[in-house]
């Protein structure tokens, strides 16, 4: 059965990614202007505009680099906080007071904010970081260097902070907690799969892969 786990989260991605497509061509009317978003970003920077800046919620962890992610990416993340389906009571706060546009406008800033491509080819990863990224499919998704996903809505996680990583796939495994967890069908059966020590150890080798992601130092007064 567990070698049939990666054909079955294959399968599965297959059918999600159609239905995020549809879900994308829907939202396509709104287009987003980096320099709207920059002046719409005060509320943004006082976390990820800070270098080392670390969250205490759920644990301590570094928050996301989230300048060189992909538009559609940080609206689909900003838009899942919105409506609850990733739960953070700062970043639901948030989210809720944004409308669609200052979402595209705050995505096409931070999309901007990139300068440089990842390697085709990630860092090799040790034979137990392998086999967990295998027992996953983790590529299958986002994509063999881990900063090109299938899909534009999925984040790229090479580079990312280990510890936001770590945390961020843990929140797929809670169940029935008000203010902590994230709610995806596909991310959960796989998060699930691993324990505690193989999710930190799938999260270091992401965060040693070369990646597009950065964090873009800005003032908290301007």
């Amino acid at each position: 059965m567990n070698q049939l786990l990666p054909t079955i989260v294959r399968t599965l991605v297959a059918a999600a990614t159609l239905s995020a497509a549809a879900l994308t061509a829907h939202a396509q009317g709104v287009t987003g202007d980096a320099q709207a978003g920059q002046k719409k970003a005060d509320m943004c920077i006082g976390c990820h505009g800070i270098p080392g800046y670390q969250n205490s919620f759920p644990e301590i962890h570094k928050v996301p680099m989230i300048s060189g992610q992909s538009d559609k990416y940080i609206v689909s993340a900003l838009t899942a906080y919105k409506k609850g389906d990733r739960k953070h009571p700062s970043m639901r706060g948030i989210a809720g007071s944004l409308s669609e546009q200052d979402m595209a406008d705050l995505a096409a800033f931070y999309a901007s904010q990139t300068d440089k491509t990842a390697t085709e080819t990630p860092r090799t990863a040790s034979t137990a970081a392998a086999a967990l990224i295998e027992k996953g499919a983790c590529a299958s998704c986002h994509g063999a260097n881990f900063s090109k996903p299938i899909d534009p809505s999925y984040p790229k996680l090479g580079g990312q902070h280990a510890d936001y990583l770590f945390v961020a796939l843990k929140s797929y495994t809670v169940e029935g907690n008000t203010v902590v967890g994230r709610s995806n069908g596909i991310m959960a059966g796989i998060a699930k799969q691993y324990s505690t020590a193989e999710m930190r150890e799938i999260a270091k080798y992401l965060a040693s892969v070369e990646g597009e992601l950065k964090i873009v130092p800005q003032s908290r007064f301007r």
